[in-house]
């Protein structure tokens, strides 16, 4: 078989950041930061994975026809081929593979799920008996996410996988099926800039999602038939009562953004968007992250400030938070933005919008 080659992007989510665990939509752009794996087959049963930009080798011997354990949390080559075991798909060829890319690592733009796709993608497209449909991306990001946050028990939703599975400016519908609809709004470009501060996801949703589970707990066992997709607002004040005081700004500032994103939905469906407006609306979703969630820090709030001074129309923080990356729209200027992020210890990244899963 000849070299295949796979590549899969990162990705900003634009509005709904902290909304897919409440099942409540999000709208989600891949950008043109990428993951590419190269692979060129061996006459072994070997699959060698080199990561040259961590420095680190792995090795799955696949001789014996079982599912890997585990000898890591989130092994994700490991899970992501036991996903596809249980599928039934085998494989009788190893191969050489080399996995490099752009995406910041663990700063909120969905490196480990670009990886995982592309990963996937790949053990579909060499092993046996995969349907034709499972190689699609939507199937692709399904098996993903069954390896990467259903295997280890991890606390996320399925945003990542879509999105940087199907790619483009997506809204998805957690609500009704992951329905995904393609936005049209074209957009110009973006700064990325990644904080260089780590962040701990699992702490983060801590803070927020287990607030938010815990008042939606609450509001059911007095309203069972609520749901938060058409939950008015000013109904809320009506439960304070039975809500402590971090679960009510939580899910406030979630209702909020829901229906911030909302708003977003119908303004990009418009090919010729107002852009200023989309500006606003970033820095207005991003005002009820930082305040009700408080998933911002200084950092970030300091690079959001110098974007905005220098031309962007608006931005946020990107993720889940407490460090990581953090983006503005700025259409006109994005080198001058650039510059000013990197200036108080940004690293920037000018990107555009990218396509999903690509295979040659």
């Amino acid at each position: 078989m000849k070299k295949i080659i796979i590549s899969a992007p990162g990705r900003i989510c634009l509005f709904g950041e902290h909304q897919d665990y409440l099942n409540l939509p999000v709208v989600t752009a891949a950008i043109s930061l990428r993951v590419e794996l190269i692979a060129t087959p061996r006459r072994d049963q070997i699959f060698q994975i080199d990561l040259p930009d961590i420095g680190t080798t792995e090795f799955l011997d696949f001789s014996e026809e079982k599912e890997f354990g585990y000898a890591k949390q989130r092994d994700y080559f490991k899970s992501v081929f036991n996903v596809l075991f249980r599928q039934g798909i085998r494989w009788q060829r190893g191969w050489n593979c080399t996995i490099k890319g752009k995406i910041p690592i663990n700063s909120g733009t969905s490196s480990s799920s670009a990886l995982n796709n592309i990963w996937c993608r790949f053990l579909l497209e060499v092993g046996e008996n995969a349907l034709p449909e499972w190689k699609e991306p939507e199937q692709v990001a399904t098996f993903s996410h069954l390896a990467e946050v259903v295997e280890f028990a991890e606390p996320c939703g399925k945003m990542d996988q879509i999105a940087t599975a199907v790619g483009g400016v997506l809204h998805i519908d957690f609500a009704d099926n992951d329905l995904i609809t393609r936005l049209s709004a074209k957009l110009g470009s973006f700064v990325l800039g990644d904080s260089l501060q780590p962040k701990d996801t699992l702490q983060i949703l801590n803070r927020t999602k287990i607030p938010a589970l815990k008042a939606a707990e609450n509001i059911k066992s007095v309203y069972p038939r609520i749901s938060f997709v058409d939950f008015p607002l000013e109904k809320l004040i009506e439960y304070k009562s039975i809500l402590t005081s971090q679960e009510f700004i939580v899910i406030q500032g979630m209702l909020i953004n829901r229906d911030i994103c909302q708003k977003a939905k119908i303004l990009m469906e418009q090919e010729n968007i107002d852009h200023e407006k989309l500006g606003r609306m970033l820095s207005e979703h991003h005002k009820y992250l930082r305040d009700n969630l408080n998933i911002s820090t200084p950092k970030i709030e300091k690079m959001l400030q110098v974007a905005l001074n220098t031309g962007a129309l608006g931005g946020k923080i990107n993720g889940s938070g407490g460090g990581g990356c953090m983006f503005a729209y700025a259409p006109n200027h994005p080198q001058k933005v650039a510059a000013a992020i990197e200036k108080v210890g940004g690293k920037a990244y000018v990107v555009e919008v990218g396509n999903g899963l690509v295979i040659k």
